[in-house]
This record gives C-alpha cells, sequence and structure tokens, in this order.
C-alpha cells in the first residue's frame, strides 16, 4: 500500500515530578505540553484536525477533559491505554492518520497524573486472576514463585536472575545502566531527577526485588508530553521543512507464543515483543541500527535496557553487560542511549513516557538538546514497551 510521509514538527513535555510535588491536574499539564509542542511547530491549535490521547490511570474521555484546555474546535478526540507503550500509541495513531491520508495535521497527546508508591501489576493489580497481564505473571510464578515485591520489578527482577544465570550477566553491569542514565539526566532540567550516582552507590541503595536496588527503577511520576505530526503537503505549505523530522520507520508487534512458550521472564517481559518490532521498524525505512545515533529506550528497570541492546541488534544475545560496560552506549561510544536519562532517572509517567522519547529525538535531531546534545545526530530510534502487551520501534530521521 502506497502511504504519504508523516512528520514530527512540534514536541512538548513538562517537566516530570514526583507525585502530589505540584498542585496540578492531567488538563493541566497536558494544556502545558500541548501548548509547548504547537508553539513549537509554530501553529495553532485551529489547525489541528484530530487528536490522539493517551493515559493509563484517568477515566474514560480524560483525553477530551484534557484537549478542551487547548481549544473547542470539535475535533475527533481518541482515547487510548496501552499501558507503559501508551504515549507511543499515541504517536503512532497520529502517524497512521496522516500517512493514510485522513488528516493533514494531528496532535499526539500523552499524560499521566500517578499515586506514590511502587507501581502494581497492571489493570486489576493485586487480582492477578482478573488482571490481563495475569498470563505473564503466571509464567514468572511458575518458575520463581511469588515473593512479597512489587509486581512489576518482581517480573523484571526475575528477568534479571535469569540472565544472570545464563549469561554470566553482573550486579555490576545492571547497576552500570543506573548509573549511566542517572548520569545523563543531569543535563536534563526535564527530568524528575538529576543527581548523580556510582554503580557503588546504586548497588548500595534499597534493594527493591534482587538484583533489582531503587536506583535501578523508574519512579512513578506525574508529567505529560506532546507531538503534532503532519503530511509532507503541511510541511511544505507552512515552510516547516527545517522543524520537520521524519517519522522514518515504525511498528507495534504484541505478544506471541513466543511470549510464553519458554517459560522465561525474558521473554514474559517482551525481548521477542522488541525484537520483532525492531525488525519491521529497520525494514519499513529501509534503516538499521548501524544509521542510529542515538536511541531512547524503555529502561523500566535496568535489565530491560539490557534486553532491549540485544533485541534492537546492538550486540548479541546474553552480550549486553559487557556492552554497557564497554561504555559503547554513552557519549564518546558507539550510540548514545538515554541521554534524557530514561525512565530510571527522567521519570515515567505512563501516558508521556513514548512521546516523552519522541521529543528528545527531535531535539537530538535538530541540534537543540543543549549539554545533552549527540554531536552528529542525524538518525534516532526510540522503544517503548508495555507489559499485556505491547512493544513500539520508532526511527526518525531530520528531514
Amino acid at each position: 500500500m502506497q502511504m504519504g510521509k508523516a512528520y514530527v514538527v512540534g514536541v512538548g513535555m513538562t517537566k516530570f515530578e514526583k507525585p502530589e510535588t505540584r498542585d496540578w491536574q492531567y488538563w493541566d499539564m497536558a494544556k502545558d505540553a500541548g501548548d509547548a509542542a504547537l508553539a513549537d511547530a509554530g501553529i495553532p491549535y485551529a489547525r489541528v484536525e484530530q487528536a490522539a490521547v493517551g493515559y493509563c490511570f484517568q477515566a474514560s474521555t480524560a483525553g477530551q477533559r484534557a484537549v478542551y484546555e487547548l481549544g473547542l474546535t470539535g475535533i475527533p478526540v481518541y482515547n487510548l491505554n496501552n499501558n507503559c507503550a501508551t504515549g507511543s500509541t499515541a504517536l503512532m495513531t497520529a502517524r497512521q492518520f496522516v500517512e493514510g491520508g485522513i488528516a493533514d495535521c494531528v496532535l499526539a497527546l500523552g499524560f499521566e497524573k500517578m499515586a506514590r508508591g511502587a507501581l502494581g501489576g497492571g489493570a486489576g493489580a493485586g487480582d492477578f486472576k482478573t488482571s490481563p497481564v495475569a498470563r505473564h505473571y503466571g509464567i514468572m510464578a511458575a518458575a520463581h514463585g511469588f515473593e512479597m515485591s512489587p509486581p512489576t520489578a518482581q517480573i523484571f527482577g526475575n528477568a534479571a536472575r535469569e540472565h544472570m544465570e545464563r549469561y554470566g550477566t553482573t550486579e555490576v553491569q545492571l547497576a552500570a545502566v543506573g548509573a549511566k542514565n542517572h548520569q545523563h539526566s543531569a543535563n536534563n532540567p526535564n527530568a524528575q531527577f538529576q543527581d548523580v550516582y556510582t554503580v557503588d552507590e546504586i548497588l548500595a541503595a534499597k534493594t527493591v526485588h534482587r538484583p533489582l536496588t531503587k536506583l535501578q527503577c523508574s519512579p512513578t511520576s506525574d508529567g505529560a508530553a506532546a507531538a503534532v505530526v503532519v503530511s509532507e503537503r503541511f510541511v511544505d505549505e507552512h515552510g516547516l521543512r527545517d522543524r520537520a523530522v521524519e517519522i522514518a520507520g515504525q511498528a507495534m508487534t504484541t505478544d506471541t507464543g513466543e511470549s510464553f512458550a519458554s517459560g522465561s521472564c525474558i521473554d514474559a517481559v517482551g525481548r521477542p515483543m522488541s525484537r520483532a518490532a525492531a525488525r519491521l521498524a529497520y525494514e519499513r525505512s529501509g534503516l538499521g541500527i548501524e544509521d542510529v545515533d542515538v536511541v531512547e529506550l524503555h529502561d523500566c528497570f535496568s535489565v530491560n535496557e539490557l534486553l532491549t541492546y540485544e533485541a534492537l541488534g546492538m550486540c548479541e544475545e546474553g552480550a549486553s553487560g559487557k556492552l554497557v560496560e564497554s561504555g559503547a552506549t554513552t557519549y564518546g561510544g558507539r550510540w548514545v542511549v538515554n541521554p534524557s536519562g530514561g525512565l530510571i532517572s527522567k521519570g515515567h509517567p505512563l501516558g508521556a513516557t513514548g512521546l516523552a522519547q519522541a521529543a528528545e529525538l527531535v531535539w537530538q535531531l535538530r541540534g537543540e538538546a543543549g549539554a545533552r546534545q549527540v554531536a552528529g545526530a542525524r538518525v534516532g530510534l526510540a522503544h517503548n514497551i508495555g507489559l499485556g502487551g505491547a512493544a513500539v520501534v520508532t526511527l526518525l530521521r531530520k528531514a
């Protein structure tokens, strides 16, 4: 099927905050992010024809309540929830509307106002008989039992244990992911945390679920992010070529039999989904991991960054611990991964995360990332995953 091209011409995000730090509602943060994206594009809200809005913890039609703060223009608003992949699902929905010729200008918006404390196991958390992720946690319980620790940390922590047993990955290598991302966030004013920690300090932090310590786990967060996605015709008619970043390739995959057949938490938390999404995105864009300069990936826990290196083809299966330890994924290395600080340090308001990744990459590809700038960045890759499950991989390049 012949499709048109889609471009991101404006991005915006709020600072990500610890829940209850600020006296704001989700529509306040959504307005801030949406206004910023529109201002970045240099277009009024009246030009937006559709809105794809993602969130996980607000009520139905919260998307309308959010965009009504931007204007009451009567446009269609699509409310989306895909667990932690919600933000990238909104971006993908907007891209599909544009590429398919349904609209020339679409707003992708994501936000979350969360409760303090560890994230539960998804909808119906605590009641895994009715939870949509019951099958995933069943895999974990069969292999590892069930302990009294936060469910999401537990399933990823058990994936880390499997990786260590299978490939010789060390706790130091896992902690190196956290140290790198905390170091990167020191230069990000939008990050929830800007503190720098050594590997030893990360290892010495409170254990959440062995081997993962608190400083290797993404926090709950409040915040919003947005992107304006437009057609090539819109770019040319409005003189936006210098602002435009092409969505060169994008793919979403969900669980297949491979996620569950092995009985491994590594597969249940999404490495097969991520591998399949990356393969499709590479095929659709004509790009490969060798073309990528900067990566924003879903480091909800340090182990997931390692699993994603392997899924994206950055290293062979089992070699990700050595890859991060070598310095290949930070400034001066082959790729810069999570220059924003990633989920671990930037924060993780579920509905906003995927769009915040896109915002960081747009700034990087335009050369607007300030102290975080990756020199000469031309191609960026975003990876966003949610249990239950969905994996979205997006390749972006400067128009």
